[in-house]
């Protein structure tokens, strides 16, 4: 039995063969980086329950995979270019498993964080990787449909992990939810070696460590500091990551500037379709991870839906990503990219802006238009935009080009929770102060500000008092979905504002379709990628 890394498995006189094949691997390897995260936001309260977590210590067991993934992709993306594209998503699979099965056995914080940052580390790994190697793979014509179907598998992601992880939280601890991705991640790197071409740069000398060190140190510090200055106060750790940051993030941009091979050409933020793309991103993912981490709150704290129920109801959402996604395959070759990247964000800023009419009265109706619309959104412009960022690099930086993208999402992604977060934090606070505070023992009013979850276990033991305690434990209720409720409509109010803000600059920024887009004629032959040539030689002389 051969495998592709040896000798090609068939002969072909065209693109390789088995590239759809391929894709199925790279999208099922997508999915367990993406519901990594999705699939603990149903987890987090039984977690929070049985190690006994604070806040700080729950959201390090988020940030402990998102820090590591952030920061370094790009640098691991350079790798993959240099020495081997599958070889680096196999092995980012494999770690990503590891630290899977780690956070399904330890029973402790620290270690549970550890193991979550053994997850980022892998997941660093695979994401540039599975980019690189779909545009490597992947002939010009066929493309812009590939990155859609990786696009659908993002939002397939968002509402599988909920609604896996739910499922098996009816029956088992929440250790039970790491080993959702080991069976996936197995099948991955069988496929890997089977069905997924080999890949590297040709000519691509030594790597920019120097630029990798100051890209990491930059963008971990600026991670770091989103995640910790809005949560937990602008104190001297977020403050001094903050300038860590944009002292690394200037040296970095120095530095790739004077370097006659850079591992990112800043130049390219220059070009507005580019710049203009990785904006896009950002400004999508900073509204649409925000707004599903407090619906989601909402859903369970507020409506009291469990896991599994929770996750159900994010179901729409990956539906009318696959809408959207089908609608932009078709449409992004007549109408140009800035079409739809606009239109998608325009439709996302709406969706999240709707949310401002939530109250304490609401039920999941309210929530459903807003899931719809993010779905149908992320299908409609984050294909396109992606699509854009990948085409400004060459094929010896195509791991690089992968991990420029992916860090735009992460940061957006991470922007939005941190900032969004703190928001709603904020306003429940102030608000269940307002309503309740000369209500309540000191003691208690603190706790119950933590979180709405907080709340309601404060009414629990307070109706534990015979004297009056359930009607004091009633109105506590009422108090806090009303302060969460007032919370989800204010910071929904303020991030659909700048989501709005983010669609007006892409729309200024991104070029129309003759810059942006270069169609090419359908009656001429389309050039092989260099990857898919490679094969075929490789074939023919087999």
């Amino acid at each position: 039995m051969s495998l592709l890394a040896n000798t090609p498995v068939e002969k072909m006189t065209g693109p390789y063969r088995r590239r759809w094949w391929a894709l199925l691997v790279l999208c099922l390897s997508l999915l367990i980086v993406v519901m990594a995260n999705t699939s603990l936001i149903v987890a987090a309260p039984d977690m929070t329950t049985d190690l006994g977590l604070s806040s700080s210590d729950l959201q390090w067991v988020i940030d402990g995979y998102t820090v590591p993934y952030a920061a370094l992709m790009l640098v691991l993306g350079a790798v993959g270019d240099k020495y081997s594209r599958r070889g680096a998503l196999v092995a980012g699979l494999l770690v990503f498993a590891g630290g899977s099965v780690m956070g399904s056995l330890v029973d402790e914080t620290n270690l549970v964080i550890t193991a979550r940052a053994i997850m980022g580390v892998g997941a660093a790994v695979v994401m540039p990787a599975t980019l690189s190697l779909l545009v490597a793979t992947f002939p010009r014509r066929e493309r812009t449909k590939a990155i859609t179907a990786w696009t659908a598998t993002s939002g397939l992601a968002i509402a599988a992990g909920p609604l896996l992880a739910g499922r098996l939280l009816e029956d088992h601890a929440w250790g039970s939810t790491f080993l959702i991705n080991v069976p996936i991640a197995l099948v991955a790197v069988v496929g890997a070696f089977f069905l997924v071409p080999p890949s590297k740069a040709e000519g691509m000398g030594r790597i920019d460590y120097v630029g990798g060190l100051l890209s990491i140190v930059s963008v971990g510090s600026l991670v770091y500091a989103i995640i910790e200055g809005p949560h937990f106060g602008w104190g001297k750790g977020p403050v001094t990551a903050a300038v860590v940051a944009g002292v690394g993030l200037l040296a970095f941009v120095l530095w790739e500037l004077r370097h006659p091979h850079p591992m990112l050409d800043v130049r390219k933020f220059l070009l507005r379709p580019f710049s203009g793309s990785m904006i896009a991103v950002l400004f999508f993912f900073f509204g649409t991870f925000g707004a599903i981490y407090y619906s989601t709150q909402f859903l369970q704290f507020i409506l009291g839906y469990d896991a599994l129920e929770t996750g159900i109801r994010l179901v729409p959402l990956a539906g009318a990503v696959f809408v959207g996604a089908a609608i932009t395959g078709k449409l992004t070759p007549k109408l140009g990219v800035k079409p739809m990247v606009v239109t998608g964000m325009a439709i996302g800023a709406t969706a999240v802006l709707l949310l401002t009419r939530i109250e304490s009265g609401s039920t999941y109706g309210g929530f459903l238009p807003t899931m719809l619309m993010l779905g149908f959104a992320i299908g409609l412009s984050v294909s396109p935009a992606t699509d854009t960022i990948m085409d400004t690099f060459p094929e010896s930086e195509l791991g690089v080009g992968g991990g420029a993208n992916d860090t735009s999402l992460e940061l957006g992604g991470s922007l939005g929770i941190a900032l969004l977060g703190s928001l709603l934090s904020t306003a429940y606070k102030d608000k269940l102060t307002d309503l309740v505070g000369a209500q309540l023992p000191a003691d208690a009013l603190h706790t119950a500000q933590e979180s709405a979850g907080a709340g309601l276990a404060v009414a629990q033991e307070v109706a534990k008092n015979p004297a009056g305690g359930a009607q004091q434990a009633q109105a506590l209720v009422d108090a806090v979905h009303q302060a969460f409720a007032h919370g989800v409509a204010h910071t929904s109010l303020i991030g659909g504002v700048i989501m709005t803000v983010g669609t007006i600059v892409v729309l200024v920024i991104l070029p129309g379709r003759r810059k942006a887009d270069k169609p090419e004629p359908e009656a001429e032959p389309v050039p092989e990628t260099l990857e898919a040539q490679k094969l075929k030689e490789g074939a023919g002389a087999a």
